[in-house]
């Protein structure tokens, strides 16, 4: 008889990541990037606080990292992407709850 090895076991409360926050995961240096959404093209975004960079991973697996100065906002990226290929949710970033209610509000 042979001997099988044990499953692989992850720490109770994680998840496998979705295949793009995978991708990000790889071109950034922190570990969790904050997901900001996908954008018209079907990319999605990711932001790393840290490097103060931003990476785009296409459906299709390619990705870019966009690392910018610290004098260009997350907000400016997100207005760019807006401006270049729209979002398919808008992203909330440097937000509140009660702007989001106003936000909703007023539509």
């Amino acid at each position: 008889m042979s001997k099988s090895s044990p499953p692989a076991s992850k720490p109770v409360g994680t998840t496998d990541a979705h295949p793009q926050e995978q991708r990000a995961r790889e071109l950034l240096t922190q570990g969790r990037p904050l997901f900001l959404g996908v954008d018209g093209e079907g990319a999605a975004h990711y932001w790393d606080s840290y490097e103060w960079a931003v990476a785009v991973i296409e459906a299709d697996g390619d990705a870019e990292k966009h690392t910018f100065p610290r004098t260009r906002t997350l907000a400016q990226w997100c207005e760019f992407v807006r401006d270049r290929r729209g979002w398919e949710s808008e992203p909330n970033v440097g937000g509140s709850l009660v702007s989001d209610l106003v936000k909703g509000y007023d539509r």
